[in-house]
């Protein structure tokens, strides 16, 4: 294996895309986890949004998309009116939350792999990983079944969630995060995950080990929305990662992170290769930078992320110095 440094990846801000307006019931807030299907003459983001908090206090996310002008991702073409896909049947694991994570095409269809949420006594939830299909483009999805895909298993016991999955070859790939532990701290218990990897022959049953990938360098740290891009043979991953407890502030919040492999298998974390951090100021990514997103589109290698609040404040991107 190639032990030579990787390139550096410089980025500049290129502003927010997107900020949820209210203009429907159950778009009120965030736009979260941005994740792109690049199509001839535009590009289509999916992300995921709020409608008011319940009488609990709880929230109940669901996905829908923008699509975006190709050459300038600036300018909205359309948002769309309506989610993308609505809360499971009562007792199914996405009951009561549905977040879309990535996407890709598969021979003629469009594959949506989604995060259900499931509330729980003892810990505030649990999460799986759900499949959805659209026929028609990336406009509307059915889900694949009621049930998930991965989920809690013998030698993965909490949650999982955030999977990036492409296809290399015959072979499905799919990098997500699985829970480590609860822990217990100012009254309430937070979940510790990591990111690790699956392989699948269909996209659809999966081999897993729970191996985590990537170093980590903070306290409890957790690791989430792992994307990867192979350039020159060589493939690349951004994801990002806190703290795993008093993190819903601007020091211990969301940072992107960084790091390459040569094999796929064995991670080489250097964040100062290609992180990007929160801007100064006041701006709507100064506080938080989160759930990564990099294509690329026409010679251009873009970074679609979230912002502060885990995605309160919306969606912008990125673009890669030249």
């Amino acid at each position: 294996m190639s032990q030579h440094q990787p390139r550096a990846f410089d980025w500049i801000r290129a502003g927010r895309i997107f900020n949820p307006d209210g203009r429907y019931d159950w778009m009120q807030s965030h736009a979260q986890n941005p994740a792109v299907l690049v199509m001839e003459d535009r590009l289509r983001v999916y992300f995921n949004c709020r409608p008011k908090k319940e009488s609990d206090g709880s929230v109940r996310a669901r996905p829908t998309f923008v699509d975006l002008d190709r050459g300038d991702p600036r300018t909205i073409l359309a948002v769309h009116d309506r989610p993308i896909l609505d809360f499971g049947d009562p007792g199914t694991f996405d009951r009561f939350g549905v977040m879309a994570a990535t996407v890709l095409r598969h021979q003629d269809e469009v594959w949506l792999y989604y995060v259900g949420w499931e509330r729980c006594l003892g810990v505030p939830y649990n999460h799986s990983i759900g499949l959805a299909v659209s026929r028609d483009g990336g406009i509307t999805f059915e889900r694949f079944g009621k049930g998930p895909i991965i989920t809690r298993e013998l030698h993965e016991p909490f949650i999982q969630n955030s999977p990036f999955v492409m296809k290399l070859g015959d072979v499905f790939h799919m990098w997500y995060s699985t829970g480590t532990r609860w822990v217990a701290h100012a009254g309430a218990f937070e979940s510790i995950y990591v990111v690790v990897h699956a392989t699948s022959t269909d996209g659809i049953h999966w081999s897993r080990d729970g191996r985590p990938c990537i170093e980590t360098i903070v306290e409890d740290e957790v690791q989430t929305n792992p994307c990867m891009i192979t350039i020159e043979g060589r493939h690349h991953m951004w994801f990002c990662y806190r703290r795993g407890t008093d993190f819903r502030n601007a020091d211990h919040g969301y940072r992107i992170g960084y790091a390459w492999s040569d094999d796929l298998l064995t991670w080489h974390r250097d964040d100062s290769k290609g992180e990007l951090l929160p801007a100064s100021g006041s701006e709507w990514d100064s506080q938080m930078v989160c759930y990564p997103c990099v294509v690329l589109v026409d010679d251009s290698l873009l970074m679609f992320y979230s912002g502060n609040y885990f995605g309160r404040d919306g969606f912008g991107y990125a673009r890669l110095r030249r």
